[in-house]
């Protein structure tokens, strides 16, 4: 029997443990939900949001499991408190505009015709969630599809293997049937099958590259709706009139917070050269008081990276950069429980240039570059040398500067003097090899259903 295991970053040891459901076991467990699906979307709408709210609150009863648990499978330190609040805001957020967001939009109602175009849940759908957040990347689709009508099958990272089934838990607990929502642990070939297998109407998968072609190359030929969140390089940009303060304590946090494991997090900076050395300075400043440490310690404030792997990667990149020039300008004594493996120091590097991995391919650690520009056009160019595409940060007093340059921007969202943020009221989305699709927004459930057109001729005397 293939287990699916957990190696702990705090430790090293297998953490939890869960088999793998065989083939045929979780072709039953589809066809469970399917035969679900009908009489749940049936349900009035506001049953269907107030039983998901329900489940929501019912997590948040499980605080205090919920946060070491996520520390020994992934490494976030126990002080930040897990995700409850990001959580918490968009299922919130979700549950406020589902009724306008599937209300049909109706073309014509007079005593000739109805006219309208409905919104359909899909059927079954199949959320795929990374280990770096969770609970949060899970809910962005779990919430809005089950308050759409759909029913979910929940997959999680082997990282994180207890999150799908705490959150499965929790909702059924709060009343959610049992097969409207379920958790399956999953190994990779079992999950092409029943890809393959069209067992799906929609896909939602948040990972690497690699992984969402992993689950094109499954689907084709199925027609079945994906949505995909894969990587990322994002960039800040901060402008001579910006707050230098407030861009070095956004943009830092943006860098090395989660230990730089954040879909959006900033991974590379251009600063105008009028800004360029004080913001380094200030930078080095801000990163080097990070406290590197067990993350079940309160007084951690920068946990292992979630596998020795991917602090290995880090690493590489680094050195690399530094190979061809780079400069590293924090202090490694100032982090001794940096171990080699999963525990990793922060880390800036100045002198850097596109020619390095290190700044052209997803880090996805606490580490940052930081290149020195002299014009709107030079910022312009370099945060476009990229083959992702999932958010970009400025940094300006001048909204309508800000406005000009997002518009030459090839990139999901634009911030101006904010980065590392999901707004649940904006469509999260992505270009180039970032992905495709989009979650949360009244665009997110539109995603989640189909359109189905009424034209009705009403019979007249």
């Amino acid at each position: 029997m293939t287990m699916i295991r957990c190696v702990s970053p705090v430790d090293g040891e297998v953490y939890a443990e869960r088999p793998a459901m065989p083939l045929e076991m979780a072709r039953q467990a589809v066809a469970h939900a399917r035969l679900a699906q009908k009489a749940w979307a049936r349900r009035p709408l506001d049953e269907r949001v107030k039983l998901v709210l329900a489940g929501v609150a019912r997590l948040n009863e499980m605080v205090d499991e919920v946060v070491p648990e996520l520390a020994w499978q992934m490494g976030r330190p126990v002080r930040y408190g897990g995700e409850f609040k990001g959580f918490n805001e968009r299922s919130n957020y979700v549950a406020s505009i589902a009724a306008d967001a599937l209300k049909p939009l109706v073309v014509e109602e007079s005593d000739r015709f109805e006219r309208r175009i409905a919104r359909e849940p899909h059927g079954v759908v199949f959320v795929i969630a990374p280990w770096n957040y969770p609970y949060m990347t899970a809910i962005n689709t779990v919430a809005p599809a089950l308050m759409a009508g759909n029913t979910v099958i929940l997959k999680h990272a082997s990282q994180t293997i207890l999150v799908g089934e705490r959150m499965v838990r929790a909702f059924i607990e709060a009343g959610v049937p049992a097969d409207v929502f379920q958790n399956l642990f999953l190994d990779h070939d079992t999950t092409a099958a029943l890809i393959a297998a069209k067992s799906f109407d929609f896909i939602n998968f948040t990972g690497s590259v690699e992984g969402g072609r992993s689950i094109e190359r499954a689907a084709a030929g199925t027609f079945t709706g994906l949505g995909l969140e894969l990587g990322g390089k994002d960039p800040g940009y901060v402008m001579e009139d910006a707050d230098l303060d407030a861009a070095v304590d956004t943009l830092m946090d943006g860098a090395t917070y989660n230990s730089g494991q954040c879909c959006c997090g900033i991974e590379r900076i251009y600063v105008h050269e009028s800004l360029y050395d004080a913001f380094v300075e200030k930078s080095v400043a801000w990163v080097s008081n990070y406290k590197l440490g067990n993350p079940l310690d309160p007084e951690t404030t920068l946990g292992p990276m979630a596998n020795k792997r991917f602090a290995a990667t880090v690493r590489n990149q680094v050195a690399d950069a530094i190979s061809k020039g780079a400069r590293a300008l924090i202090d490694p004594k100032l982090f001794p429980q940096d171990d080699g493996g999963a525990y990793l120091a922060p880390q800036v590097l100045v002198d850097v240039d596109h020619s390095m991995e290190f700044m052209r391919e997803e880090t996805f650690g606490p580490a940052v570059g930081i290149m020195k520009v002299k014009s709107d056009a030079e910022a312009i160019e370099l945060m476009n040398d990229s083959r992702y595409g999932l958010t970009t940060s400025l940094w300006t007093k001048d909204a309508e500067r800000a406005a000009r340059i997002g518009r030459d921007l090839e990139t999901g969202t634009v911030f101006m003097n904010r980065a590392d943020y999901l707004d649940p009221a904006l469509c999260w989305t992505g270009v180039k090899e970032t992905g495709r699709g989009g979650s949360l927004s009244v665009l997110g459930f539109h995603n989640l259903t189909r359109p189905k057109s009424y034209h009705l001729k009403k019979v007249t005397a």
